[in-house]
């Protein structure tokens, strides 16, 4: 009788606490701060509002045929770093075929990683910047690149980089948040 009673009063006990109710998974949810841009204010053929996030702005001249500059946007709190290559045109058509084919095969290039590569094309007639906006879909080094120029006299090309293994859904957030600054920097760009 012992026996039943202890067992009555186990289940009774067990029997009384609240349902087990599977809690469901967590995801990370990163936020950034609103975009606040200024103007550049950097010796270059160019003009170009940029994100008050990019605390590390670098620049170098490089040695090369023509006109041409390096301009490095860092972003250390996202870990990313927008990579700018500026080639003065000249004037030269088969400079620009040139230009245009290297980035275009820059791109091509993570068709062995990518999932897809949707291409936007860009086109202001006011301030005569011309050019396109590839976004690479998947594990890949470079998930945003894009290129603008005026058709005669300046290229510019840039491209986006984590300092981190491509994890495509890890860097989304922050790819995407850097994809907003590229469009905003090839939509205020202007030509000196």
């Amino acid at each position: 009788m012992g026996r039943y009673l202890f067992l009555f009063i186990f289940f009774l006990c067990v029997s009384c606490g609240e349902d087990y109710k599977p809690k469901p998974k967590a995801f990370l949810r990163l936020e950034y701060p609103e975009a606040k841009y200024v103007t550049s204010n950097l010796e270059v053929p160019f003009t170009f509002e940029t994100n008050l996030l990019a605390k590390k702005i670098s620049l170098k001249k490089m040695q090369a045929p023509t006109e041409s500059y390096g301009v490095n946007l860092e972003y250390p709190s996202l870990r990313g770093t927008i990579f700018l290559t500026y080639k003065a045109v000249g004037g030269n058509q088969k400079n620009l075929e040139s230009f245009l084919r290297d980035a275009q095969k820059f791109t091509l290039e993570h068709t062995k990683k990518a999932d897809e590569i949707p291409v936007t094309p860009y086109e202001n007639m006011q301030k005569k910047v011309f050019g396109a906006l590839s976004e690479v879909k998947g594990n890949v080094a470079s998930p945003v690149q894009f290129y603008v120029t005026d058709s005669v006299n300046h290229f510019l090309t840039g491209s986006l980089y984590f300092y981190a293994r491509p994890n495509y859904d890890s860097i989304l957030p922050a790819a995407n948040y850097l994809q907003k600054d590229i469009i905003h920097m090839m939509e205020t760009i202007s030509w000196k």
